[in-house]
């Protein structure tokens, strides 16, 4: 459980934040200004005129009524940056090592979850941006920290990039239970890791409850206007040449078929990225369809999302909804409504995964905010060269 009761003096008007966040996975959303990376930096300590109360289950890192404030490198938080904050001058094994407070099982475990062994030796300067997302996130675990902060890890890196990485996340979340609070923009992420949405607005709490209960919420309904993807995690279970296809296993034994992916081995850890426009909805059951993947579904509930609808479709052996998104046209035109059969088509397209990890490098941020950031994520002042710069936010 993590408690935050804050207010955080900040250019022109005050962060406050009043929130219990019981789930494995918060994700922190909002518009830009709404105070994301501020409240992230308030509770990793490197806002320190932050008033009030912070506690991560019995631990409690800030009270000011009764005079607590622990410094930064003792709260053992994990702080992830967007640009991945790694040091130039390290190897990539170096920067795992840093700050990991010599518990070498800690440092191998955390490698051995973020398939890591081979970048090992190589310098940051030679790794995508997927790569260097890999290192600093298995740098944070390394650190044995009471709580992950991520702020916006995925925003640099394209969407294939994103579809390799996620799976990782998804592990994290589910091996290593540390509470984690992700700043995102994109739904679809939300949706697949997150059990709790923080909505912040203008500086301020808008809403804070499950992803999918907060869907047709203003604030959430503007982040979805951009698109939805349902993210699938799967693994590999074969490959058709001949067929220009690769079969995927989503949870729940749900069979999906892709385009040829023949360089990943059967076996392999994706993440299926099918987006919520690219699901065809048909009322009756699919005949003479192109489309290999077909699923009968039922509709759960019909949500009013910017100009579309949203419809959150339960398959009998998915853990979660799919999501599918039509005009509101197609909802009277097909008659539908919660409680009824549907049968979902994902285009061919929709059912991308990523074989591959390209550069996609960030940008600026202050050598400054940088070095905080480092004492927080390490445990340990910081005077490495600066890494590579990132866009402000």
């Amino acid at each position: 459980m993590i408690e935050i009761r804050v207010d955080v003096p900040l250019a022109g008007s005050e962060l406050r934040v009043e929130a219990r966040l019981p789930a494995a996975v918060t994700a922190v959303m909002g518009p830009s200004g709404a105070g994301k990376t501020s409240l992230l930096e308030a509770i990793a300590g490197l806002r320190r005129r932050t008033r009030g109360r912070i506690a991560c289950d019995d631990v409690v890192f800030l009270d000011t009524e009764r005079g607590v404030a622990i410094a930064p490198e003792r709260r053992r938080v994990g702080y992830v940056p967007q640009d991945a904050g790694l040091f130039p001058h390290l190897t990539a094994h170096g920067n795992v090592r840093f700050g990991a407070r010599e518990d070498e099982r800690r440092v191998e475990t955390a490698i051995d979850t973020l398939d890591l062994r081979p970048l090992l030796p190589r310098h940051p300067a030679s790794l995508s941006g997927g790569e260097k997302q890999r290192v600093a996130l298995a740098r944070a675990l390394a650190t044995s920290p009471r709580i992950l902060l991520l702020d916006e890890p995925l925003a640099a890196l394209d969407v294939e990039l994103k579809e390799r990485v996620l799976p990782y996340l998804v592990r994290i979340r589910d091996e290593w239970k540390v509470p984690m609070l992700y700043v995102t923009h994109n739904v679809g992420e939300a949706l697949a890791l997150a059990g709790e949405v923080l909505l912040l607005r203008d500086r301020r709490v808008e809403a804070q409850g499950r992803p999918l209960d907060l869907l047709s919420s203003p604030g959430l309904s503007v982040e979805a206007e951009a698109g939805i993807e349902n993210l699938l995690p799967g693994r590999i279970a074969g490959h058709d040449a001949a067929g220009g296809v690769s079969r995927v296993e989503l949870e729940g034994g749900i069979p999906l078929s892709v385009p040829l992916a023949a360089t990943r081995p059967v076996g392999a850890r994706v993440m299926a990225a099918i987006r919520a426009e690219d699901v065809l909805v048909s009322s009756a059951p699919v005949k003479g369809l192109s489309a290999r993947n077909v699923y009968e579904a039922r509709v759960e509930g019909l949500e009013r999302t910017g100009v579309d609808v949203t419809l959150r479709c339960a398959l009998t052996a998915a853990p979660s909804p799919w999501l599918a998104r039509v005009t509101p046209a197609a909802v009277e035109a097909l008659g539908l409504k919660a409680g009824q059969p549907v049968w979902l088509a994902p285009r061919r397209s929709a059912g991308r995964r990523s074989d591959r990890e390209r550069d996609c490098p960030g940008a600026a941020r202050g050598e400054a905010r940088r070095r905080r950031r480092c004492r927080a994520a390490t445990g340990t002042r910081c005077a490495g060269p600066p890494p590579g710069r990132r866009r402000d936010r």
